[in-house]
């Protein structure tokens, strides 16, 4: 059996249950080495084969699941974060599929959740911003010309932008020209629930420069929008005493 696990956003305590149970049982495992906390791999247990991804191709990692599948040994592939954000996991399950694998899946806990918990911030806010855009800016690898960063930007909701550390000058031009203003709130946030987690508010204007100034250069998540600031927000209607629900009336119900 094979398991695709998703490693948390950093901190080894923030796997989950279920995920360290399988690190824990694994014969093999296969970890993305770029991103993923190596202390994770302190819960393997003795005679565990491990193995680096980042320094393999997808059909070396294939080729290793394939191995420990005839020999009966159970397989984790420990991918960052929740490996449906980036995780490169479905050409893994198509080729499994095809092949007749085993195979399932273990949610994680993505950084993005981890970014919001290092600013104690709520990306929706009533009246703010009731929607979470998560993209990246095209590099070496493209991005559909649907998904621009621009069109994004028009909709003023809260964004999330991944794996874009080195083109914050170019990021921040093209929010702008989507509809965001300079002074549109921001933030930078680096290797999330790690130990070294390191978070800066700036504004969309400003992150370029910011980041130049604090040396980050990669492992970072940019936040965007009016959710940042967390002002101007109106209360929950869920907790307001005037609100009828299904488990309580409200003050204004006749």
């Amino acid at each position: 059996m094979i398991h695709f696990v998703g490693a948390g956003s950093g901190a080894p305590d923030l796997i989950t249950i279920r995920g360290k149970k399988f690190l824990e049982e694994a014969d093999v495992i296969i970890y993305a080495g770029s991103l993923v906390n190596p202390q994770l791999l302190d819960y393997a247990k003795e005679g565990c084969q491990i193995y680096n991804s980042a320094k393999m191709t997808l059909e070396e990692v294939l080729d290793v699941m394939r191995e420990a599948e005839k020999a009966e040994k159970m397989t984790v592939r420990l991918h960052t974060g929740d490996p449906c954000l980036y995780g490169a996991i479905r050409e893994q399950m198509d080729v499994l599929d095809e092949e007749g694998g085993s195979y399932d899946y273990c949610p994680g806990v993505s950084s993005f959740c981890g970014a919001a918990s290092a600013l104690n911030l709520e990306y929706t806010l009533p009246e703010v911003s009731q929607s979470v855009i998560i993209t990246r800016m095209a590099g070496r690898t493209p991005v559909p010309e649907k998904e621009s960063i621009e069109s994004f930007a028009a909709h003023q909701a809260t964004m999330v932008v991944f794996l874009s550390t080195g083109l914050l000058e170019e990021l921040s031009k093209r929010l702008i020209e989507g509809g965001y203003s300079k002074d549109t709130p921001a933030a930078i946030v680096y290797k999330a629930t790690w130990e070294d987690e390191k978070s800066f508010v700036c504004t969309v204007g400003t992150l370029a420069q910011t980041a130049k100034e604090n040396q980050i250069t990669k492992t970072a998540l940019m936040i965007i929008g009016e959710a940042v600031a967390h002002s101007n927000y109106e209360r929950s209607k869920l907790y307001d005493p005037g609100f009828t629900t299904e488990f309580r009336k409200g003050t204004d119900a006749e």
